[in-house]
């Protein structure tokens, strides 16, 4: 035990036998926290361990003049009581929030951005000081507003964004006001900032080959909105590889990933019945991906007979169960909402931005 972590005399009344039914102040000062007329303080854990306000503090700060053992008794203290540090307190003395925002799209697909990256962002986070809080906005919506949002109310040190445009305006704002980000895509405006992206090139390039090499020549691709860098990316690969094969692009120009699965199976449906069909078939998302599956079966196609398709899926391999027909080229959302939190983290700490970059691709797989 270190000098700071001396215990004052016990109290008699600390081990006394109470009677059935009878009440301590220590289940006073622990049921008014439970309850929500209180909030437990550095106090509250100071009384209920007999340790001093001072050693508790240093120990929730992982103190290297603490023992392990004392942090140890501390932070079950802490988690019985539901003890969290008041953030107004803690922005008074470092001028830090301790919270990351996610600005996110309330309509992102289901099969990606939302649920998947959201689980690598708290898996980041475990063990840090660092919270979550998502902003959400919609379509609809003005998409610099959560950022200035944040960035005028000072309600978090670091920013995670997503649906990156070649010329992101979001980028040029928060590089001005000095607010670490980092992107889920790149940018093309000659701004270095810390990114984790997917290689779309080359997965649009892959999903060409494969298609090639199961004899299909007509091939189209239902990519994401223009607008996008990543959708830009994409298309890049997708007209490399059919010029390598000299194969034919039929174009699908009504729909994109974001369409919703209704409109897009009804387009699929009607795209294939027509004199100009295609016999493979590249899908940005996974959602796009079953989507397009139904509307192969709406016009009677067997998947791998008439007509291949190949499709972008997320972590978990839900398309192969969905139709084991469809072949699949994986994107781990879950690594990514790891691999940026770790990113902006590490610029919060002074990393230069320039090597805070990283381009993900696992390859084709092999089905």
């Amino acid at each position: 035990m270190t000098p700071s972590e001396t215990l004052p005399k016990p109290k008699k009344s600390r081990d006394r036998i109470v009677s059935p039914g009878a009440v301590t102040k220590a289940d006073e000062v622990s049921a008014s926290a439970g309850s929500g007329q209180a909030r437990p303080t550095l106090k509250t854990i100071a009384f209920m361990t007999g340790l001093g306000v001072t050693t508790v503090s240093k120990a929730l700060k992982d103190a290297p003049d603490i023992s392990d053992a004392t942090k140890k008794r501390i932070r079950l203290v802490a988690d019985q009581v539901g003890y969290r540090p008041n953030r107004a307190g803690v922005r008074l003395r470092t001028g830090k929030t301790n919270v990351i925002s996610l600005i996110l799209n309330t309509e992102e697909e289901i099969l990606g951005l939302s649920s998947q990256m959201i689980g690598g962002i708290s898996d980041a986070l475990a063990g840090t000081s660092y919270h979550l809080v998502v902003t959400p906005y919609s379509f609809k919506s003005d998409p610099m507003a959560p950022v200035r949002y944040v960035v005028e109310t000072g309600s978090a040190d670091g920013v995670i964004l997503s649906r990156i445009e070649p010329d992101d305006q979001r980028v040029q704002y928060l590089r001005d006001h000095k607010m670490p980000f980092v992107t889920h895509g790149q940018t093309d405006m000659g701004i270095t900032h810390a990114f984790h992206d997917y290689d779309n090139t080359a997965f649009a390039r892959d999903a060409v080959e494969k298609l090639h090499k199961l004899g299909r020549k007509r091939l189209a691709l239902l990519g994401p909105p223009s607008r996008l860098t990543y959708a830009q990316h994409m298309r890049a690969g997708f007209l490399e590889a059919i010029n390598k094969y000299d194969l034919h692009e039929v174009p699908l120009s009504n729909v994109t990933i974001e369409s919703g699965i209704e409109q897009i199976a009804a387009s699929i449906c009607e795209f294939v019945s027509g004199p100009q069909a295609p016999d493979g078939l590249i899908c940005g998302s996974g959602s796009a991906g079953i989507a397009a599956a139904i509307g192969l079966e709406q016009a009677g196609l067997e998947l791998r007979r008439e007509i291949d398709v190949i499709s972008k899926q997320s972590s978990f391999d839900m398309l192969k169960w969905f139709r084991p027909g469809l072949h699949v080229i994986s994107e781990d959302f879950r690594e990514a909402g790891q691999d940026l939190t770790k990113k902006l983290l590490a610029l919060l700490d002074g990393k230069d931005p320039a090597t805070l970059q990283t381009l993900a691709y696992g390859g084709a797989d092999r089905s």
